[in-house]
C-alpha cells in the first residue's frame, strides 16, 4: 500500500521519499495551507482540514485502483 501511496502521489506531481511516502501528507497539507506538525502531536488540527489532506491522497490512490481493476478485468473478457 505504501508503494501504491508513492507512485500515485509522485503520478500526481509530488516529491516522493521512498522510504517516507507518508510526508507526503505534509506537502499537500502545505499546499493546501493546513499547518500539519511533524512530530506527530495534530490534536489542535481541524477534522474537516485532515479530511482535506486525507481526502487528496486517498482519492487519488481510489482512482488509481479503480483503474487497474478496470484494466485488469479488460483483459480477462475475450
Amino acid at each position: 500500500m505504501q508503494t501504491l501511496k508513492a507512485n500515485v502521489m509522485r503520478q500526481e506531481g509530488y516529491s516522493v521519499d521512498e522510504n517516507r511516502p507518508d510526508d507526503v501528507k505534509y506537502e499537500v497539507a502545505s499546499e493546501m495551507g493546513i499547518r500539519m506538525n511533524r512530530n506527530g502531536d495534530n490534536g489542535s488540527m481541524k477534522t474537516e482540514d485532515a479530511g482535506h489532506v486525507g481526502g487528496k491522497i486517498g482519492g487519488a490512490m481510489i482512482r488509481e485502483m479503480i483503474r487497474m481493476a478496470q484494466e485488469k478485468l479488460a483483459k480477462r473478457q475475450p
